[in-house]
């Protein structure tokens, strides 16, 4: 992955849904390299495992977070948190190998690990006599 890897998308966006307006929220993230790939961690408080679709299509990688709906408390009297749900889309670097990917999520902190394909990874060449 590389800074041309990262597409955001605004604060808030919006998709067609037939004929309404979906708004999403764009999750904050971080990429770290390691020596075998990519960790993406994306936060998504207040989406669980059931409320995540992930998908690879185009050389794009697409994070769709739901929320659980939130029982009414009481009278909402100030608000800052918007219950939107959450979308991100990143463009993968072809030395990614998609077939690998693997996706945990915990305490709101979605956690892909994206492994590099065998071809482009380091590898030592022995000397022969």
């Amino acid at each position: 992955m590389n800074t041309t890897l990262n597409k955001p998308e605004s604060q808030q966006t919006g998709a067609q849904n037939g004929t309404s307006r979906v708004n999403y929220l764009t999750p904050l993230a971080n990429i770290l390299e390691t020596k075998d790939g990519y960790v993406l961690e994306a936060e998504m408080p207040g989406v669980n495992k059931d409320g995540l679709e992930i998908t690879v299509e185009n050389g794009e990688l697409t994070l769709i977070g739901r929320r659980a709906p939130v029982e009414n408390r009481g009278r909402e009297v100030y608000r800052e948190s918007r219950a939107f749900d959450y979308r991100r889309t990143f463009e993968l670097d072809p030395s990614i190998d998609t077939a690998g990917i693997t996706a945990k999520i915990d305490q709101g902190v979605l956690k892909l690990q994206l492994p590099k394909a065998e071809a482009v990874k380091p590898r030592k060449i022995a000397v022969r006599d």
